[in-house]
């Protein structure tokens, strides 16, 4: 029994395809097939993924019936973060979904998912990535305030959530967490977040997320050890479509 990850399928079986580097990046091409061959040439039906948002470019849920039936047919338990092109599913509306999929697909928002001793808990988070950029000397220019402050309400409503998942967790009984997001914990501007803060303060073991796409995006965050802390970013282009093995 393993515990894997990995984000940002962007399935399109039902809807037209919007990202253009689906279109024009090799590591794109065929990666539904990909995918699933290495799914099935890694996992067990006793294995559990953690598939963490942008899962459907699909606008509501009847475009992506034959996307969320293409994730169900994976090997093993499937978990599903949200992200933020997931336009199905309504944050307020999970129970009905987790009701919906029962005993095939479990949505983790505002809840938690066990395995073995860990609690897995998680939401889509926010990382604010512009509209800036860094001169030469390390300067931001041409910094929006509007959009910072939208950025920092958002910020304030995932942090929320993802304590509720982390207090449902705890009161269950649950120590030992392991922490998703769809965003990346930390902006290119940023040392530490509200989210990384709450890793610490439970204690989280890792914290997982997606997202980066491109080779100029894989180290927008933190990746590695920090404070005691292994963070992964696990977008499918940057695992090259192989999910990573968090825990055995």
């Amino acid at each position: 029994m393993s515990l894997y990850a990995i984000g940002d399928l962007h399935l399109h079986f039902q809807s037209e395809l919007k990202a253009r580097d689906q279109l024009t990046e090799k590591v794109w091409r065929d990666h539904e097939r990909i995918f699933r061959e290495n799914c099935e040439a890694m996992l067990t039906e006793e294995d559990t993924l953690v598939l963490v948002g942008d899962h459907s470019w699909g606008r509501n849920l009847a475009e992506c019936e034959e996307d969320l039936a293409y994730i169900d047919a994976l090997p093993g338990r499937k978990i599903l973060l949200r992200g933020n092109h997931d336009m199905f599913w309504d944050a307020k509306k999970t129970e009905k979904l987790n009701d919906l999929y029962r005993d095939r697909l479990f949505f983790l928002q505002n809840n938690f998912y066990t395995y073995g001793d860990y609690a897995l808990v998680g939401t889509k988070g926010y990382t604010f990535e512009g509209p800036f950029w860094i001169d030469g000397a390390g300067r931001i220019v041409d910094w929006d305030e509007a959009e910072e402050a939208h950025a920092a309400k958002l910020v304030e409503r995932e942090t929320e959530r993802l304590e509720a998942s982390f207090d449902a967790a705890w009161e269950a009984g649950y120590r030992k967490f392991i922490m998703f997001l769809h965003y990346p914990p930390t902006s290119v501007l940023e040392r530490n977040s509200a989210f990384t803060k709450m890793a610490e303060r439970y204690g989280a073991e890792q914290v997982v997320y997606g997202h980066c796409h491109g080779e100029r995006r894989f180290h927008d965050s933190i990746r590695g050890k920090k404070r005691g802390i292994r963070y992964s970013l696990v977008s499918g282009d940057c695992l090259r479509w192989r999910p990573l093995k968090l825990l055995d």
